[in-house]
């Protein structure tokens, strides 16, 4: 499964890490094992379906355990039928790299 994860925690982070909250849910999935790659507005996580479903709900519960008020997460998800045909990460932007 192909996951994207979008955290919006209010606030963000703090004024020592205005990025505090985010990096929290980063953490979370950093720490899960499964493939992953940080982008500007979300990060794409690889791997099995249960896995991608269980660091969604890890990586939003973080923001509000490092402090935020509050959190929207936005999740896109990309699963195929039959596993074998399943893409990854590099089959949809390895043709976009520089």
């Amino acid at each position: 499964m192909l996951t994207e994860i979008q955290v919006l925690p209010s606030p963000p982070g703090d004024p020592d890490a205005p990025y505090r909250h985010i990096d929290a849910a980063i953490g979370v999935i950093a720490a899960s094992g499964l493939r992953y790659e940080v982008g500007a507005l979300g990060t794409t996580v690889e791997g099995p379906a249960d896995e991608c479903w269980a660091v969604v709900r890890e990586a939003h519960e973080a923001c509000l355990r490092a402090g935020a008020d509050s959190v929207v997460t936005i999740v896109k998800l990309h699963q195929a039928a039959n596993p074998a045909r399943q893409v990854s990460i590099d089959d949809l932007t390895a043709p976009h790299r520089h």
